[in-house]
């Protein structure tokens, strides 16, 4: 089985790359292989990769400067998941598309349900809607794959900042009314791997038991502020560099950003486990994992 993944020097595509090789003949999709900047290019890339299945982590992930740049966000978000979709629906081919909790709109507070009516804030959120309806139109065997605050030990990311910047300043301020659970691009990996592996003979037929859309995201519930606080703690016990002495808690109206983000990003994780057997790890857990390798580097 050949698995094409996009997106390889990002947080996901990077995990999923070596997790994978134990299922089948990765092909890891650079930019020159697969440039989704170039929609139009798409269809002839992968006659010449020819995967037998697609992984699609790869976006365009600056959430202010998407408000500057639309057509660029749109182009890589929404057009091309709708190319690769196109030609995964003509080759019957199965495509995983990763979507985002920023295509709700963050009102009430219950996890949002895979049925749930979308209502993007910003342009970032609207771009990846745009994806999620194009991959669902082309009409092949495909899944949608929604998830939430995605950090790593490496790359830019939550958990880089927070660390960066408690080695640098006594004080954070942080936004502590949007609450959500922060997602390691290892759990979404690990979960991503067993769903190809358990499901390798007709990948098809559990796409559509799960009416190709699912929810993936670490259990439990914090905020931004919860996640800094734990980074920080995360980190003195790990004898890392920290100058912090006080993670204070603020309102978003106290940290203004160009693109509006949801308050709440809680999403449900029932389909997940009743269509895929699948039960994450808690947010907590699983950032003891990171902080682990943020020190061992």
């Amino acid at each position: 089985m050949r698995i094409l993944v996009t997106g390889v020097t990002g947080q996901v595509g990077g995990a999923l790359v070596p997790r994978l090789k134990r299922v089948g003949t990765v092909v890891a999709a650079t930019r020159e292989a697969l440039d989704l900047t170039r929609p139009d290019d798409i269809s002839g890339a992968l006659d010449r990769l020819a995967p037998d299945v697609i992984i699609n982590p790869a976006a365009y992930t600056a959430v202010d400067q998407a408000e500057d740049e639309r057509d660029l966000a749109f182009t890589v978000n929404g057009e091309s998941p709708g190319a690769l979709a196109r030609w995964a629906a003509a080759h019957a081919v199965p495509l995983v598309h990763l979507s985002t909790d920023y295509v709700f709109d963050g009102s009430g507070e219950r996890p949002w349900r895979e049925d749930d009516a979308t209502r993007p804030l910003s342009v970032y959120g609207a771009s990846k809607l745009a994806g999620e309806v194009a991959v669902q139109a082309a009409g092949g065997p495909h899944l949608v794959v929604r998830t939430s605050w995605v950090y790593a030990a490496s790359g830019k990311n939550f958990l880089r900042t927070i660390a960066r910047l408690a080695a640098e300043r006594a004080e954070l301020k942080i936004v502590s009314d949007q609450i959500g659970a922060p997602t390691s691009a290892a759990v979404i990996a690990d979960a991503l791997t067993r769903i190809v592996a358990d499901n390798a003979g007709d990948l098809a037929a559990r796409f559509a038991a799960a009416d190709g859309l699912v929810h993936l995201a670490a259990a439990h519930k914090t905020s931004w502020h919860g996640f800094a606080d734990a980074i920080v703690a995360g980190l003195k016990a790990r004898d890392l560099p920290v100058k912090t002495e006080r993670v204070v808690a603020i309102r978003t109206e106290g940290y203004p950003t160009k693109a509006a983000r949801p308050r709440n990003s809680r999403l449900a994780l029932e389909r997940l486990a009743d269509v895929f057997g699948i039960a994450t790890p808690a947010w907590s857990a699983a950032l003891d994992v990171e902080l682990d390798q943020l020190a061992k580097s």
